[in-house]
């Protein structure tokens, strides 16, 4: 009997071993209950949700949380979102209170968030969140935000930390950029119109692991503009694979 019990013991411990890290999308949605013809204010959430091993798992699915949390919630109070039903619940009430001061000017509010798993190694997990969201004005928002996990913790790896020298990568790049957009290597980087703050090239606040190769990516108003739309520059591995930690 003891024996029996050992080998099922073993079986369940080989068992969960094998599990592996997967994400499985899930979606969230909300829409005013306040009577439109058009323009009726909606928010989808599609986001990838890790599984399978508890703490990198939690981790991953905490921090995705948080980036999304800040992109679509407008109360005072954060504790009243955290999760995701009461995030797309928070952002249709926003504007139904928005709606009671200002009935005629509020409608058409939109939140679409949509996530995916752009990159997986056994080295880096690349999640790319892409969002549009418009709350009045001229124009809505929208963006694509990059988060980078060790995939055996779960743990942020920012930006600055994914270069061996990030001084090097940033001289390489600027060189790469001022070719793409015919900007004369002795001139000022804004001198052909851009915004770089205080004239000084920067690398992007986002830069993602695709399988073509390395994305440098900068939304609109980060180097431009919005009328001229964001600006992006992809390097294949084999040309920036000297200046990657991980790959």
């Amino acid at each position: 009997m003891k024996h029996y019990i050992f080998i099922v013991f073993l079986a369940l411990a080989l068992t969960s071993c094998n599990k592996e890290l997967s994400f499985e999308n899930e979606t969230f949605e909300k829409e005013s209950t306040i009577p439109c013809k058009k323009d009726c204010p909606k928010i989808t959430i599609d986001v990838p949700i890790a599984k399978n091993i508890p703490i990198v798992a939690d981790s991953i699915n905490k921090k995705v949380f948080s980036v999304i949390k800040e992109i679509v919630y407008f109360e005072e109070d954060p504790s009243k979102a955290n999760d995701y039903k009461s995030l797309v619940t928070s952002f249709i009430t926003s504007f139904e209170e928005m709606h009671k001061k200002f009935p005629t000017e509020t409608f058409g509010w939109e939140g679409k968030i949509k996530g995916n798993v752009e990159f997986e190694s056994d080295q880096i997990i690349n999640i790319k969140i892409d969002h549009y969201t418009f709350t009045g004005g001229a124009h809505g928002y929208q963006g694509v935000r990059s988060l980078l996990f060790h995939p055996q913790t779960g743990k942020t790896i920012f930006t600055d930390e994914i270069f061996k020298n990030e001084k090097e990568f940033k001289a390489f790049a600027e060189k790469e950029f001022r070719a793409k957009y015919k900007i004369p290597e002795k001139l000022n980087i804004n001198a052909t119109g851009l915004m770089f703050e205080n004239d000084k090239f920067q690398l992007p606040q986002n830069v993602f692991y695709t399988k073509e190769g390395l994305l440098l990516y900068y939304n609109s108003y980060e180097a431009a503009s919005y009328a001229d739309g964001p600006k992006e520059l992809l390097f294949p591995y084999e040309k920036v694979s000297q200046y990657l930690k991980y790959q």
